[in-house]
């Protein structure tokens, strides 16, 4: 029997939307609501974005104890390092890392060729993996993507150790 598990963004996404912004003690409020429900997985925050941000997330992710609470990391090393300081004294966490691979952001967003592209994405997930064994990967503007080297990307990241692969548009 297959089992379905909920991811929930609202801490981050969430904020995305005009006018919307939550304070850390919302935050928490709001994660331990979604533990309540039964969400498997919380992402909190992106830990690298500010101190505030740093600091929600570490908080909800020594708060909460039966989901899974994870930190959104752009492929970077001081990302993935800010988000491992933030989470590693949580009981249950882990790091959902992305880098664009559409044709159009690596030209004009990242200034990388594809090479460059999946060998950042293939490092971001072994440094994150060497911390937790929860590492989802996202290749940004999946959608847009050439589906050969979005595969190959998506193939690369699970050899180093994905273990979650999120295709958004």
């Amino acid at each position: 029997m297959e089992k379905i598990k909920f991811f929930d963004t609202t801490l981050r996404d969430g904020e995305q939307s005009p006018g919307c912004s939550m304070s850390s003690e919302e935050k928490l409020t709001l994660a331990k609501q979604l533990e309540r429900l039964g969400v498997n997985t919380i992402e909190a925050g992106f830990a690298a974005s500010s101190p505030g941000d740093f600091d929600s997330v570490k908080e909800i992710g020594q708060q909460i104890q039966r989901s899974t609470v994870v930190s959104l990391c752009r492929a970077s090393k001081n990302d993935i390092d800010l988000a491992i300081q933030a989470l590693s004294d949580s009981k249950n966490w882990g790091i959902h890392t992305f880098i664009s691979t559409s044709e159009l952001h690596m030209k004009h967003k990242l200034q990388m060729e594809p090479k460059d592209v999946k060998l950042m994405a293939v490092s971001a997930v072994e440094r994150a993996k060497k911390a937790t064994e929860n590492v989802e990967f996202s290749p940004e503007d999946a959608t847009r993507s050439d589906p050969n080297f979005l595969v190959d990307v998506l193939s690369e990241t699970v050899r180093a150790g994905a273990t979650i692969l999120n295709i958004p548009d």
